[in-house]
């Protein structure tokens, strides 16, 4: 089982984030000088440039401004809360995301599994009847069968799909080497033998549609 996908963000994302919780908190009041080169690069162990984008992220929230030749300042406590929710709300969504795509990579692979496994058995199946063909294969019959109350010398078995009907069985009775006279009906499994590609003619021919 594959592990949850973890979702990393950018770290001047981090650090902006961190920046409007801790305006929130009263941590820095309205009005307070942040340090980006200094205090900032310092406190969350990042490069200058990092803690300017941060800081350029809260800028453009209008939760901090810039003065010309003094820094940068807290300008706004409601617009840090707004950008927390509106954060919380697009990770919630992105880690929703996250677990979709994780779901549906988990069921591609178990699809590919199960498509090996088949692959597997029909393999096995056509080496099992290249060296012993008197091994019979099996269909069942259901209500969305076709041909069903028809007996096999009107529907000409032999020459449509290449079998050969060796016996019938419905429910606790089995009718072995059936005439041409025996009829299919909703219930019955026919027991039939053929090449490899007996099975699938038969298939088609009860199921046109698809079973």
């Amino acid at each position: 089982m594959s592990e949850k996908t973890k979702l990393v963000r950018p770290r001047y994302q981090q650090i902006a984030v961190d920046l409007a919780e801790r305006i929130v908190e009263n941590r820095y009041q309205i009005g307070e000088k942040i340090h980006a080169r200094s205090t900032l690069a310092s406190t969350y162990n990042a490069s200058p440039e990092t803690t300017r984008k941060a800081i350029n992220v809260l800028v453009d929230l209008g939760i901090m401004e810039v003065r010309h030749g003094s820094g940068a300042f807290v300008a706004s406590k409601e617009k840090a809360k707004d950008f927390l929710l509106q954060y919380q709300d697009v990770q919630s969504i992105q880690e929703t995301k996250a677990e979709i795509m994780e779901s549906v990579k988990k069921q591609q692979e178990e699809l590919n599994h199960f498509s090996q496994l088949l692959d597997q058995l029909v393999s096995q199946t056509k080496r099992i009847h290249k060296m012993n063909p008197l091994l019979p294969f099996e269909l069942a019959l259901t209500e969305e069968a076709a041909h069903l109350n028809q007996s096999i010398s009107e529907l000409n078995i032999w020459q449509a799909t290449g079998a050969t009907v060796i016996a019938i069985s419905h429910d606790q009775e089995l009718l072995v080497s059936p005439g041409p006279y025996a009829k299919f009906s909703a219930g019955d499994t026919v027991h039939f033998i053929g090449n490899e590609y007996t099975l699938q003619r038969m298939t088609n021919f009860f199921y046109p549609d698809g079973q």
